[in-house]
């Protein structure tokens, strides 16, 4: 459903929820996320998410590591701003001492902040006379996607830096999110999570694509932007390989991301929050994607994760047993390093559900 007219309907849908005075949107986004959840449209817990009629089916796991609390969180949210052909999904990995209430609170704000301004975007492209979205234009839909991923990540950053509760000064979140609206795929990072797709080659066989870059500090025009702002990047003598971004004359905080939501104490330095947004049109060789944070691509290729999600026969189960062969791996590659948070979402393009009986949200 890329037509204008079927768009705005859905917009028109979602002002039922408006509750008192909201001229900005916000509050109606968030009643909207509200409802969703009364519906099982919205999952916040390691489950699946299969809609009857839907091709979409989500599968979501997350495992503490060795370190404390897990950090990482994550979000699907099917019919997404009350669009039946929509569904938004984020994965979010929080660091330093606070990093698990920041990636909670980006968790939080970004589907709704992203919803808000693409409303907003959308809605001001519809008078504009050298626009014809009626055309189903993926040009013009992409770039409003983009303009309104930007307008977001300014948004969420800042709202971490105004929260009172929340200390981001040294501690922050990447985010991984997608938006698929029919067989619109836009992508949107901030860290070094990844998002990989699987796709059937010409000769059947399934075959990773990664969408995403791991923003590393290492990266060349992420150490230049570093550098220019005064910032480090090193490795410490008992990390070789480990990239970390410093502070010009102190030896912290030793981030090992080049973008991250939060972490003050390096945002004049040269750390940002602005996402690297792409767009994929999908096809039916187009099977699935996997988001994932970076504790499963420490120890997890991009191909042996496409061949674990693809040979289990259960869907449902498929992030749940990536995950398990992750921590298996951190054992056995990563002897005496204590093991990451690690948490995926597979989702899936061409799925239905097995039976009328299935419930839209399921819960581990």
């Amino acid at each position: 459903m890329g037509h204008l007219s079927s768009m705005l309907n859905g917009l028109a849908r979602s002002l039922t929820l408006r509750k008192g005075r909201d001229s900005g949107g916000r509050e109606t986004a968030e009643a909207m996320a509200k409802e969703a959840k009364k519906n099982d449209l919205l999952l916040r817990s390691s489950g699946t998410v299969n809609v009857t009629g839907s091709d979409n089916l989500a599968s979501v796991f997350s495992k503490r590591g060795e370190k404390g609390v897990n950090q990482d969180c994550f979000i699907v949210w099917e019919e997404f701003g009350c669009q039946e052909d929509m569904m938004f999904c984020g994965i979010f990995d929080g660091h330093g001492p606070w990093g698990h209430f920041v990636a909670k609170r980006v968790r939080k704000t970004m589907p709704s902040t992203l919803l808000c301004n693409w409303q907003e975007t959308l809605a001001e492209a519809s008078i504009d006379p050298d626009l014809d979205l009626d055309s189903d234009n993926k040009h013009h839909r992409v770039n409003i996607w983009k303009n309104s991923y930007m307008k977001t990540c300014a948004a969420v950053d800042q709202d971490l830096g105004r929260h009172r509760k929340i200390d981001s000064f040294h501690s922050g979140t990447t985010a991984l999110t997608i938006v698929r609206q029919g067989e619109l795929l836009v992508v949107a990072n901030v860290g070094d999570s990844r998002a990989v797709l699987a796709t059937t080659s010409d000769d059947g066989s399934l075959v990773p694509i990664q969408l995403t870059v791991d923003f590393k500090p290492n990266l060349p025009q992420e150490a230049e932007r570093i550098t220019r702002c005064k910032g480090r990047v090193f490795c410490l003598d008992d990390e070789p390989g480990v990239h970390r971004v410093w502070l010009p004359n102190e030896e912290s905080p030793g981030l090992a991301m080049s973008r991250a939501f939060g972490d003050y104490c390096v945002k004049d330095f040269g750390l940002i929050s602005v996402p690297e947004v792409i767009q994929r049109h999908i096809t039916g060789k187009d099977q699935f994607v996997v988001l994932a944070t970076d504790g499963v691509w420490d120890v997890v290729s991009n191909q042996e994760a496409v061949q674990i999600v693809s040979s289990i026969p259960d869907k449902a189960k498929s992030a749940k047993r990536l995950v398990e062969h992750a921590a298996r791996a951190w054992k056995r590659k990563r002897r005496g390093v204590a093991m990451d948070d690690i948490s995926a979402i597979c989702l899936f393009f061409h799925s239905s559900p097995s039976s009328s009986e299935f419930h839209p949200v399921t819960k581990l």
